[in-house]
């Protein structure tokens, strides 16, 4: 019988050990935020935000299906049904607006054509027209500019749904020096001016500024 006993004593020391263990021995992995009784919780590693697009085009100039936004050069047709007076198409200014009959300079920079529409059907609802009905939209878009390693830099009229490489092309194409992977665009997002490397099938919007790199080599 005492062998019997002596083969239970180990058994009874490693069930009493093994509470203890998990206790005291718990491996916490990194990112772990929180302990309670005994019991951890892991999170894994915060997620990493890539911009749409790779090494090309952050978010930022990604949002190409953003309602297009006005600014200095835009020429806008404005049509007020029933109203040829106030009919008349309008050349956005350096500073921003329109001048219009009856209700003066109107700021537009910045808006899409629908926000101008109501802007203006507001000032000729106070006190010039009782239920104006008024639309608006982009007769001839601003210009873009192309600079750098082309054989003809400059402004040019912007064609609607061109993509960079179409650019470059109206400006003569690239130069002998030229980097044709080494493309920079610039480009007014509400007075800001952003500034990525873009490949050459990316789309250009009005008022954009490229500029092609030299190589070295």
């Amino acid at each position: 019988m005492r062998p019997k006993a002596t083969l239970r004593l180990p058994v009874i020391l490693v069930a009493l050990a093994l509470p203890a263990c998990v206790h005291n021995q718990v491996a916490v992995a990194p990112g772990a935020v929180e302990v309670d009784a005994g019991v951890v919780q892991v999170q894994g590693p915060a997620p990493i935000m890539v911009a749409a697009g790779g090494p090309y085009a952050p978010a930022a100039l990604t949002s190409y299906d953003a309602p297009y936004q006005l600014d200095a050069g835009d020429r806008l047709r404005v049509q007020v049904f029933g109203q040829e007076g106030l009919t008349n198409s309008y050349i956005v200014d350096a500073s921003g607006n329109i001048s219009m009959t009856l209700i003066g300079s109107v700021p537009v920079r910045g808006l899409t054509t629908n926000q101008v529409a109501g802007a203006i059907g507001s000032r000729l609802r106070a006190g010039f027209i009782r239920n104006p009905h008024v639309s608006v939209e982009v007769e001839v878009y601003r210009p873009f500019f192309i600079l750098g390693e082309v054989n003809a830099p400059g402004q040019y009229p912007y064609v609607p749904n061109m993509t960079v490489e179409a650019a470059v092309a109206i400006a003569g194409g690239f130069a002998p020096r030229a980097s044709k992977g080494d493309i920079l665009l610039a480009r007014n997002f509400s007075g800001e001016v952003m500034r990525q490397p873009v490949p050459p099938d990316f789309p250009m919007r009005p008022g954009d500024t490229i500029t092609v790199r030299e190589r070295w080599f």
